[in-house]
């Protein structure tokens, strides 16, 4: 993937986590190769620290006893100041475990935050727009997301005159990526917590308690007691997608647990509303970046 893990592959110093660094302005990307089994390996964050898996799998061990996998189309993020420790048991000399981190420094990230309060503010009763340092980040990405961080490693690699401009672009949006990711799971739980805090909330909570069929917008606005043209307004505001587009990454959210549970695809599938497999396979590969079978066989070789 790009220029800068042909050099990693090529020239490694080091067997386990061989580092290739390109700095840009408040940022600064490394892709880490290793290529030996290795246990308790520690990672600290000066800065926020953006990961996403490129190749293998790795173990994570984090605060509060926090232990998962870590594998290819996800995404970890780390606080400033945190540290991690990694396991790395598949990891071999002509198959290694790579990953790439983007450290975003802290002015950058609350920058971000106080333009997306005043152009996108949040309803009063939700809080403002903030990193959370609290709330853990381990989530699949998207396909756009996958897209981005393949061309943040070509920008960075890359010595062209608009470099440092187009940096500074897929850092804000990787940033603005992991905000909507990071408050949307706030804000479900919140509204979870208190349905009738406002419209919204309980329009939230609706659609939660029937993911699986159809919406219906007209009965949605009136749980909200918004206009259709308001409620949509405000949803996209929150949420950065349609209660439609909303409804269809929860139901993926959902399937993709149960699919790391062993459920077969077919079950899945009509369990979560849809009426045909090949439907709910392009819907879901849209999201995860491969196909329900395809997920379930990764699964099952870590």
């Amino acid at each position: 993937m790009t220029r800068a893990i042909a050099i990693a592959a090529r020239e490694p110093r080091e067997l386990i986590e061989n580092r290739v660094s390109f700095a840009g302005p408040n940022s600064e990307l490394s892709v880490y190769d290793t290529y030996l089994p290795a246990q308790r390996v520690g990672l600290s964050a000066d800065e926020l620290l953006y990961c996403g898996m490129i190749s293998g799998r790795k173990i994570l061990h984090g605060r509060d006893d926090y232990t998962a996998e870590f594998l290819p189309q996800e995404s970890f993020v780390m606080a400033p100041g945190e540290t991690i420790s990694i396991d790395f048991p598949d990891a071999e000399l002509d198959r290694p475990t790579s990953c790439l981190t983007v450290e975003i420094s802290r002015t950058r990230v609350d920058s971000i935050c106080s333009h997306m309060n005043k152009v996108a503010p949040l309803h009063k009763d939700f809080e403002e727009w903030r990193y959370r340092t609290e709330t853990l980040i381990h989530t699949p990405h998207t396909q756009a997301t996958q897209a981005l961080l393949e061309r943040m490693i070509a920008t960075f690699s890359e010595n062209g005159p608009d470099r440092d401009i187009l940096i500074d672009l897929g850092v804000s949006e990787l940033v603005v990526r992991m905000l909507r990711q990071q408050t949307r799971a706030f804000l479900l739980g919140a509204c979870e917590r208190q349905p009738d805090i406002n419209g919204l909330a309980a329009a939230l909570s609706h659609i939660q308690k029937h993911i699986t069929q159809p919406l219906d917008i007209d009965q949605l606005c009136k749980i909200a007691c918004m206009s259709r043209s308001r409620f949509f307004t405000e949803f996209k505001s929150h949420f950065g997608c349609t209660p439609a587009e909303f409804q269809q990454q929860l139901r993926l959210q959902r399937a993709g647990e149960r699919l790391r549970q062993g459920e077969s695809v077919t079950r899945v599938c009509f369990d979560l509303g849809y009426r045909n497999l090949s439907h709910f396979s392009r819907r879901f590969q849209r999201q995860y970046g491969r196909s329900p079978s395809q997920y379930q066989k990764q699964l099952t070789f870590t």
